[in-house]
């Protein structure tokens, strides 16, 4: 990527918008067309509404932690009136369909990785649905939230196991929040800004997968890294920003993952992982 800051993808913006930046780069750096981009971004899309439709509710993941809930989650919304309301509903909802559905090896996208691949897609299916979103719009939003997380790559990291959680669902977040800001219409100012206060609400978040395998804690943590997204995107929209600029917030990130001891960066040897009944699910799992 040819940016090494948001601060220096902001200045491309003022003769193009956010989106076309970042399509442009991709273009610059694979050396491939203005339709091969597009039409690989669309099949992202496709493939993230492709989980979404074929999620089974039945199935459960080798281990048998992890199945169902996004069964019960919709069916919660469907016969009652949650206490967040329809839009929040499916969100949730969506997103344990995503996470369940990498732990019972379904096809999912990583976005940025196959750990939180439940929080770009919860957001941007509910949101076309609510919204009568076109395709081309979503597409759109996509490259936004694929130039933030490329950023956070190479400032950060994506990678629970380099920079902890914070790294895997604070990224995933942050992408999404900038993704529907631009989609409202926001600037990509106010873009900027709902990735980092996105970015900042999860740091620190550790890395502790039970029994070393990617389930518990961690599709869950899609739900609320899907949440965290649509509240700073709402508070960017409104014209709140960050008071720690979103470089810095970036790297403050990586300080504090490198500051993360091992235990803590998905070895399974700490956190919820090191818990009696998170052990208890390791012996099993080891039987």
């Amino acid at each position: 990527m040819a940016f090494d800051s948001i601060e220096e993808l902001l200045q491309e913006t003022q003769q193009k918008p956010l989106w076309k930046v970042i399509l442009e780069d991709d273009l610059h750096t694979q050396g491939i067309s203005y339709e091969e981009s597009w039409n690989k971004m669309q099949y992202l899309w496709d493939a993230m509404k492709s989980a979404s439709q074929n999620y089974q509710g039945e199935l459960t993941s080798v281990s048998g932690l992890i199945g169902g809930d996004g069964a019960k989650m919709q069916h919660l919304a469907d016969t009652q009136q949650t206490i967040g309301g329809d839009f929040l509903a499916d969100i949730i909802t969506q997103a344990l369909k995503m996470g369940e559905s990498n732990a019972c090896m379904k096809r999912i996208v990583a976005a940025p990785t196959a750990g939180s691949c439940g929080v770009l897609p919860a957001v941007l299916i509910p949101f076309c649905k609510k919204f009568q979103t076109s395709d081309d719009e979503i597409i759109k939003a996509l490259y936004v939230s694929a130039g933030f997380g490329q950023i956070i790559a190479l400032r950060a990291s994506i990678s629970g196991a380099e920079g902890g959680c914070q790294a895997e669902i604070g990224s995933a977040s942050a992408m999404a929040a900038a993704a529907l800001v631009s989609l409202k219409g926001g600037s990509p100012t106010m873009a900027a800004h709902a990735c980092a206060m996105a970015l900042k609400s999860l740091m620190g978040l550790v890395c502790d997968p039970v029994a070393g395998l990617v389930e518990i804690p961690c599709v869950k943590r899609n739900v609320v890294g899907a949440v965290n997204a649509v509240s700073c995107a709402d508070m960017a929209l409104a014209g709140i920003t960050s008071a720690i600029p979103p470089d810095e917030v970036i790297d403050a990130m990586q300080s504090v993952g490198l500051s993360m001891p091992i235990a803590l960066k998905e070895t399974g040897k700490g956190g919820l992982a090191a818990t009696p009944t998170g052990q208890r699910i390791a012996k099993k799992m080891k039987k």
